[in-house]
């Protein structure tokens, strides 16, 4: 799948109009914060990593990114492609 379809197919569940961007960065965080706290739990407290619930957990994390990047009028796709342009030029010799 593009990156520009997944935007535009995950764009079709985000529901309310008001305050969108705060409620989609603050979701971000929340969904980030639990994929950390399932390799804190891996890392540090000896607990089996849970791959299927890592998978769902990463995956909220694209859909609140892919919306901020859908309510501030970027594509996905720009986004993914400058990231890359970004760690080529930092890390040449890996490329």
């Amino acid at each position: 799948m593009e990156f520009n379809d997944y935007q535009k197919k995950a764009n079709r569940t985000l529901f309310g109009n008001e305050q969108v961007l705060t409620n989609c960065a603050l979701g971000l965080a929340s969904e980030s914060g639990q994929v950390v706290d399932l390799v804190k739990n891996y890392t540090f407290h000896g607990k089996d990593l849970d791959r299927d619930e890592l998978t769902k957990e990463m995956g909220d994390v694209l859909w609140y990114l892919s919306q901020v990047a859908e309510w501030a009028d970027i594509p996905f796709e720009q986004v993914a492609q400058e990231n890359i342009e970004t760690l080529n030029q930092r890390y040449p010799a890996n490329e």
